[in-house]
């Protein structure tokens, strides 16, 4: 059972952040998940909204700033101001950190509302270049960037994000060539797991954080979940 940290230790630090990060890799995790978005100046940053008001002290969209905009933003003091001062990371700068550990890091592009053209690219030539193409799922629920992704390289592992009960998705991910399926865990049912699996696809669901959620759907053929806090799943499922 993998149990990956979202956005790194949401609950327990300011989410998408490296202290975020540090901490799910101290607490045991199999891997990390993440959010990116691309700049003004066409760089990928790691965050979860496209707006900036919830989780930093700037205003607007990522999209209408540079990366040293961003730089110059507090993305802590909302969570606790024991994190004031905590910056945006770079996918550059996770993949990089990631490298030198055995975290498998889950890479959420957030198109939609706003797309981002060009950002499946630009993801793909970070994953090659951290060297992380054997680490890394990159996720999304605007599955073309799923199949864009491995149209780039299709060594790229991928995974459909589902925030519903589709009548057949083992199809959709045969349909966009996908490796994983990742559903909200409300939606989990035993057709999921008992659907003929496309060369031998993983169900990752989202997000965990009770153990009577976990309970829910253990008997269900999951073969990893993404929580909030990942100190009450690691060493306990």
């Amino acid at each position: 059972m993998l149990i990956f940290g979202h956005r790194g230790a949401r609950g327990l630090a300011p989410e998408n952040t490296m202290t975020a990060f540090q901490i799910a890799l101290q607490l045991g995790v199999d891997g990390i998940e993440l959010d990116v978005h691309m700049t003004k100046d066409g760089k990928i940053v790691v965050c979860h909204d496209h707006y900036l008001e919830r989780t930093s002290n700037g205003k607007g969209w990522i999209p209408e700033h540079t990366r040293d905009e961003l730089q110059d933003l507090d993305f802590g003091s909302w969570f606790g101001p024991e994190f004031a001062g905590e910056k945006i990371p770079s996918l550059r700068e996770v993949l990089q950190w990631a490298a030198a550990t055995k975290l498998i890091v889950n890479v959420e592009i957030k198109n939609g509302p706003i797309i981002y053209e060009g950002i499946e690219e630009k993801v793909a030539a970070l994953i090659r270049e951290c060297r992380m193409t054997e680490r890394v799922i990159v996720s999304s629920f605007y599955h073309p960037s799923l199949l864009r992704m491995k149209q780039l390289d299709p060594m790229i592992k991928t995974g459909l994000l589902y925030a519903s009960r589709p009548l057949d998705p083992w199809l959709q991910l045969r349909v966009t060539d996908t490796d994983n399926i990742h559903p909200q865990w409300h939606y989990l049912d035993s057709g999921w797991a008992l659907g003929t699996r496309p060369h031998a696809a993983k169900i990752h669901a989202w997000t965990i954080n009770e153990m009577r959620e976990w309970e829910h759907i253990s008997h269900l053929g999951v073969d990893g979940i993404m929580t909030d806090f990942p100190d009450r799943f690691v060493g306990k499922i």
